[in-house]
């Protein structure tokens, strides 16, 4: 029998970095960067057993610095990437890597109450994805349908499409963008669009989103102030292709259409501080979770502007031919946009929010204070969701 009770794990440091580990979709298990300043970083691979409600987690060591964000190849799922602080000549740089874990991890550290003295393994530097000219990497990101061999990274004003080589110990850029513009222009944020051929890009600097093709390295769209202050985090409708979610320092969660950039289709103002993460379910594109420094996580089901409105799924032409074409509807009113639960676990800001690629009514959260809690969709609209 499942429970809808969460399940917590408490890191020994802080931590802002989570990934599900997308090419893993048999176990649930998720991906977590530590930031230490005193100690050797690490990741804790993170397991749930739904079965017996239970975590366990290995631990490997990341002996380059501290963890800002962390990525998970989708095709190969001994390997990620991260973006870290190292300090070199008295300052500080961001850096971005790719790395394999030791192929014999999980006959490693499980640990158990007794066991304080285990020696964790390191990970595999395979390459580095910064060359001189674009240091301060913001995030790194996997081509989303693709066989693990094309990454982009945000470093400064860049976007720099990289090519990894033979098992990924090398890394070429193939193309690259550059944010053009007045001052210390800066990416704070991007997506990868998994539509149109995966040949889209949204990232955010400051108060502005833009959409790149990829095929040109060229912009495509620009919502300018899409929100009041630094846009945090940006994710795409998996089932309607110009679907966009973004989150700020106002407080705010929006929802574009990013064929009309003028204004959002949908504003949600549940939180009262800083959002740091959005995420659309990958199944179910009503379910977005959010989750911010007021400490909060709060899942909404956003069914008004969702690819399954009433029930089953339409496209987004039927969408827009109005809503006299469903008589056949008028019987099964389709649901109102909702908040359907806020969990109030963590204690500090939660940086970050990640669905499970094995279950879809299960996501983790991580505060900074390196508290992560698993929780699910409670059953109640799992069900109404189903049936």
């Amino acid at each position: 029998m499942e429970d809808d009770a969460p399940v917590i794990y408490g890191l020994e440091f802080q931590a802002r970095a989570l990934t599900a580990q997308t090419a893993e979709t048999d176990a649930i298990r998720f991906l977590v960067g530590t930031q230490s300043l005193k100690f050797d970083n690490q990741i804790h691979i993170i397991d749930f057993d739904d079965e017996n409600n239970i975590i366990n987690k290995n631990v490997l060591l990341h002996q380059a610095g501290e963890i800002w964000h962390i990525g998970a190849s989708p095709a190969d799922k001994a390997v990620l990437t991260t973006c870290y602080n190292k300090t070199s000549d008295s300052r500080v740089v961001s850096c971005a890597a790719v790395w394999r874990m030791p192929c014999d991890w999980e006959t490693g550290s499980h640990e158990s109450p007794d066991d304080s003295a285990h020696n964790p393994q390191t990970l595999e530097l395979l390459c580095h994805l910064d060359d001189r000219a674009h240091s301060n990497a913001a995030c790194v990101l996997w081509e989303p349908m693709g066989d693990g061999k094309r990454v982009i990274s945000l470093a400064d004003n860049h976007a720099l499409l990289w090519d990894l080589q033979d098992s990924s110990t090398q890394a070429t850029v193939s193309s690259s963008a550059t944010l053009e513009g007045k001052g210390q222009l800066k990416f704070t944020s991007g997506k990868w669009s998994p539509h149109h051929n995966c040949s889209q890009l949204a990232t955010a600097n400051d108060t502005a989103i833009r959409g790149w093709d990829l095929r040109t390295m060229s912009q495509i769209y620009c919502i300018e102030n899409a929100h009041g202050q630094l846009v945090r985090d940006l994710d795409f409708n998996p089932n309607r292709q110009y679907y966009l979610s973004s989150c700020g320092d106002d407080c705010k969660v929006k929802f574009w259409d990013v064929r009309n950039v003028q204004e959002p289709i949908k504003t949600l103002e549940e939180h009262s501080h800083w959002v740091w993460s959005v995420r659309y379910n990958h199944s179910h594109d009503q379910l977005v979770l959010t989750a911010s420094s007021d400490s909060r996580l709060i899942l909404s089901n956003m069914v008004s502007i969702s690819s399954e409105p009433f029930g089953h799924l339409v496209d987004d032409e039927e969408l827009s031919e109005g809503e006299d074409n469903h008589q056949e509807d008028k019987g099964k009113e389709p649901l109102q946009d909702s908040v359907v639960s806020t969990y109030e676990e963590h204690e500090d800001s939660v940086y970050a929010a990640e669905w499970s690629s094995a279950d879809p009514w299960l996501f983790a959260s991580l505060s900074y204070d390196g508290r992560l809690v698993i929780n699910r969709v409670p059953r109640a609209l799992k069900y109404r969701i189903l049936l």
